[in-house]
């Protein structure tokens, strides 16, 4: 008999609002583990507390900075990549902030 493994996600930047909607998609679904990776603490302690699942794992990070990407990759299946610059102005200001996020 061949056994499939459930899923491992990592969730690029998922504190915020497309992240969240996506997380809600994840949660529901067959998947093993959820990792939500951003840099933003608090919005990971709110998401923490407004969905209570065993399965949601959180890593604080930047996704420019290579050693805790690699750190919360391990042992990941898929990646679902949503860390963006949003603000085209600030893209405008800072076209190497936005190319390197």
């Amino acid at each position: 008999m061949i056994l499939i493994k459930k899923p491992t996600f990592l969730l690029s930047v998922g504190t915020g609002t497309f992240g969240n909607a996506v997380l809600r998609r994840f949660l529901s679904a067959d998947i093993s583990e959820i990792r939500v990776f951003s840099r933003d603490e608090k919005k990971q302690d709110d998401m923490r507390r407004r969905y209570p699942n065993p399965k949601l794992k959180f890593y604080l990070g930047d996704v420019r900075n290579e050693q805790s990407v690699a750190d919360a990759l391990t042992g990941v299946d898929y990646v679902f990549h949503a860390a963006a610059l949003k603000q085209v102005p600030s893209c405008e200001f800072f076209p190497m902030e936005a190319l390197r996020t």
